[in-house]
């Protein structure tokens, strides 16, 4: 508990005790009025805030909510005590005593769910260590451009994202995947920023500015999460503003016209009896339970989410994800490594080593899994002053000039749009064709590793519901069609443009039914524009690129294909969870205003129906902090 709640759980424990030594006090003669001090005292003292809170409301012209509702039902409990003379106020103390209690299990429930979220908060780092000397200064992560060496001391958090330049090391990444099994880094490892350097010291060049990295993109979609409210939040907003003016309406009249009815009749009024039922019909409508509880079932819900490494950016996203039923994956980086290697040349009309030079220098302007391997492959540092006129033609290739050689490299369309025959290969992989000058100069085959989990991941989607999986690649038919037998995926398209991934996708969308949610899986920055697309797009956090993180909705932080089947059991536990506090808190508010109205429940049942229920429905909505198994 933080101070303020451990206040008002003082000020809980002080009101009790003050009120049953009230109800010590006998409540005859001059007493009466020492007992009814006391029970000023004890309705002051836990209900002073709501009084505060109400009058300003009514100065500010919101008038109808839970405190203005507090107020007047207890204040004219009060009244009635001091008209009937009785000594009885524990009526009108109790409501606020209750309330009170159930909006410091409230805050407790929030904090609890928020720890989960403002863990990932603590990944910001503070500084950054710079060597000068043989000195390490300490500097605002903000000062490092990119390029520069950063000291990462054991027990310091990584500051800005770069690769290893010396040393060795295990890191802590749990902070943003939520895996508790440290990751082993060596020289040429990528790292990135808010993971927890644990053993060795690390050298790393810094690959991104303070800005750009990792840890403030994810702080950044942390803090806008909030903003983004689902239908259900959305409806329960709506639903205070016209129900919270009906009940007073209904109070009013049913304080007014039973009596005034009664009157014209013939019969005596019974004021007192239609007020007290009045009053206790505006305790049992306060809307406490549905207020405060869906709001926090979605906060828990994001929160638990969070703490398993699936970073979810609103409950809008929350809502949708769990009504999704076709699951649409890119290849490349997705279900697969995206870790390519050579494997083999083919129909080379030079040296191999040359032909894998050529393709090398010509892919050196391009980030691409592809292009990295044929560099890795070629083994030297590539002198950029060699390669001149780079052309990159989008779901072709590339055509550039390496040494006054004309150097096309890409697929088959590249080489047809270029008028160049080529041979086919029958090996399974990804097929780079390389031309010299317009005549064909042989094929680089390069192979990409499927993740180990990719299997278990369709497989476990299948089970948590999922209609139908769909794989969308630009990658060779064969290659794509074999990465989709042995994973389980129903469908796959091959051989796609960027553009053909959002048409395909349109046209998923518009087969589906309405009610039915299509999500996108990707990692690239060819993947932007169709995750923007999708109901619902999930993007690969730890080493997708920034563009397909902005454009997501959902971020996987440690690029785990498995979190999307927890994700979506998440998903649809906290909806769950919310319709259950709904549903119980409207039949219960109901049933309870009914019978204040026909004069069966007292004070004490109103309590119970305002009260309780919110109590009950924040302990339902915790249980959404727990991720399912």
């Amino acid at each position: 508990m933080n101070k303020k709640q451990k206040k008002m759980l003082w000020r809980i424990i002080a009101s009790a005790v003050i009120l049953i030594i009230a109800n010590m006090i006998p409540s005859n003669g001059v007493l009466i009025w020492v007992r009814m001090v006391f029970c000023l005292v004890s309705y002051l003292l836990i209900g002073y805030d709501i009084l505060k809170k109400a009058f300003r409301g009514i100065l500010n012209g919101r008038i109808f909510d839970e405190n203005f509702l507090m107020a007047v039902a207890t204040i004219g409990a009060i009244a009635l005590g001091i008209y009937e003379q009785k000594g009885d106020y524990n009526e009108a103390v109790a409501v606020m005593l209750f309330y009170q209690t159930g909006e410091l299990f409230q805050g407790i429930a929030v904090g609890k769910s928020r720890k989960n979220i403002s863990a990932l908060m603590n990944i910001r780092p503070d500084y950054a260590n710079i060597e000068e000397n043989g000195v390490l200064k300490r500097v605002d992560p903000s000062e490092i451009t990119v390029g520069s060496i950063i000291v990462v001391q054991p027990g310091e958090k990584i500051p800005l994202d770069g690769i290893v330049e010396s040393g060795l090391s295990s890191i802590n990444t749990s902070a943003l995947t939520g895996e508790s099994l440290p990751k082993e880094v060596v020289e040429g490892s990528e790292v990135i920023s808010g993971c927890v350097n644990i053993s060795g010291v690390l050298k790393i060049r810094t690959t991104k500015e303070f800005g750009e990295s990792t840890v403030s993109k994810i702080l950044k979609l942390v803090e806008e999460s909030g903003s983004r409210k689902s239908k259900s939040e959305n409806f329960i907003s709506k639903f205070a503003k016209v129900y919270t003016p009906f009940v007073c309406a209904s109070a009013l009249l049913l304080a007014v016209l039973p009596p005034v009815i009664r009157l014209i009749s013939g019969n005596t009024a019974e004021w007192q009896e239609w007020i007290y039922r009045a009053l206790i019909f505006l305790v049992i409508s306060c809307p406490c339970a549905l207020v405060v509880s869906i709001p926090l079932g979605f906060f828990a819900g994001i929160g638990g989410a969070g703490k398993a490494g699936i970073l979810i950016k609103g409950s809008n996203y929350l809502e949708t994800l769990s009504k999704t039923k076709i699951v649409v994956f890119d290849k490349t980086g997705t279900l697969t490594q995206g870790v390519f290697e050579v494997k083999s040349v083919h129909h080379n009309v030079i040296d191999e080593k040359k032909l894998i030079e050529y393709a090398a220098f010509a892919e050196c302007a391009s980030s691409h899994p592809i292009s990295k391997s044929l560099q890795r492959a070629y083994g030297k540092e590539i002198d950029r002053s060699r390669v001149k006129n780079i052309e990159e033609i989008s779901g072709h290739g590339i055509v550039a000039d390496v040494d006054e050689t004309r150097v096309a490299a890409g697929n088959e369309k590249l080489m047809k749009m270029l008028g160049i025959d080529c041979n086919s290969c029958h090996s399974t992989g990804t097929i780079i064709h390389i031309a010299l000058n317009g005549e064909y100069a042989g094929h680089i085959v390069i192979s990409d590793i499927e993740k180990p989990n990719s299997k278990k991941a369709v497989s476990a989607l299948k089970k948590a519901g999922i209609d139908k999986t769909v794989m969308l690649t630009g990658d060779a038919k064969k290659v794509a069609e074999k990465v989709a037998a042995d994973i389980g995926i129903d469908e796959v398209h091959s051989e796609l443009l960027p553009a053909d991934k959002v048409s395909a996708v349109e046209r998923l969308i518009a087969e589906k039914s309405e009610k039915s949610k299509l999500a996108f899986v990707g990692d690239g920055i060819n993947d932007a524009p169709v995750l923007s697309r999708a109901d619902i797009g999930i993007a690969m956090g730890a080493m997708g690129s920034d563009a397909a993180i902005e454009a997501a909705d959902v971020v996987l932080m440690d690029d785990d294909p498995m979190k999307i089947s927890l994700g979506i059991k998440i998903s649809k536990k906290c909806l769950g969870i919310v319709y259950q506090n709904i549903v119980f808190s409207l039949v219960v508010k109901f049933a309870a205003l009914l019978l204040g109205a026909l004069g069966i429940a007292n004070m004490w049942i109103a309590i119970i129906a305002d009260v309780g229920v919110m109590v009950v429905a924040i302990l339902n909505a915790i249980r959404c902090l727990k991720a399912p198994k």
